[in-house]
């Protein structure tokens, strides 16, 4: 299954329909990451007509007032055609506002997935598909200032839950040194900072 993962920055050929129309007819699905606001998002999948699943971002406060049309992956399991996908919200608490956790805020998260989803690795070999965060994990594609430190929580899932990709944003990647795909394990970690498309096959 295609599909375009976007997060942290509004593309102006995203914003074109002939444009997704042209290069991303093909696409099943949007997966945001974070920090998009409800419009492009709802947008984008206006015009592919497919569905979207999301994780709010640090900065996506408005979502309470206006979500986005879509599925909110924060603290959930969902399967679409033959693919699980989990989430968890925000980033470091840098200060008071919303979708901002504490390492041990989000250590709680990441253990009350337990149930779920080590069943599903014990059955399966792995607990989910893709791990949807806007956050990276601690010292992997994560930066130096505080604000952009990833959760050491999210070392645990990987080792626990061995999801076969997750994704995140949060880091921008203007860069073009940085790293942005990592193999931990048996997990394909990605920063999908702005966009990217990945075909993913369901193993069964």
């Amino acid at each position: 299954m295609k599909i375009l993962f976007v997060s942290d920055t509004v593309m102006p050929q995203l914003e074109s329909a002939s444009n997704l129309r042209r290069h991303y007819h093909d696409v099943e699905l949007v997966v945001s990451c974070g920090d998009m606001p409800s419009s492009y998002l709802e947008y984008i999948v206006s015009i592919l007509n497919v569905p979207l699943l999301y994780v709010r971002g640090n900065h996506d406060n408005e979502y309470e007032r206006r979500p986005p049309g879509g599925i909110n992956l924060h603290r959930r399991v969902f399967t679409y055609k033959g693919l699980t996908f989990a989430g968890l919200e925000g980033s470091i608490k840098y200060n008071n506002k919303p979708v901002k956790y504490t390492q041990a805020g989000m250590a709680n998260m990441v253990v009350k997935y337990a149930p779920r989803l080590l069943y599903r690795r014990f059955r399966y070999g792995h607990g989910v598909d893709v791990f949807v965060a806007h956050s990276p994990p601690f010292g992997i594609h994560d930066a130096a200032d505080y604000a952009h430190q990833g959760f050491k929580s999210f070392n645990w899932f990987l080792n626990w839950y061995r999801p076969r990709y997750m994704v995140h944003g949060h880091v921008h990647t203007w860069d073009r040194r940085q790293t942005t795909k990592t193999l931990h394990g048996e997990t394909c970690i990605m920063n999908i900072n702005p966009y990217t498309i990945l075909d993913i096959e369901p193993l069964t």
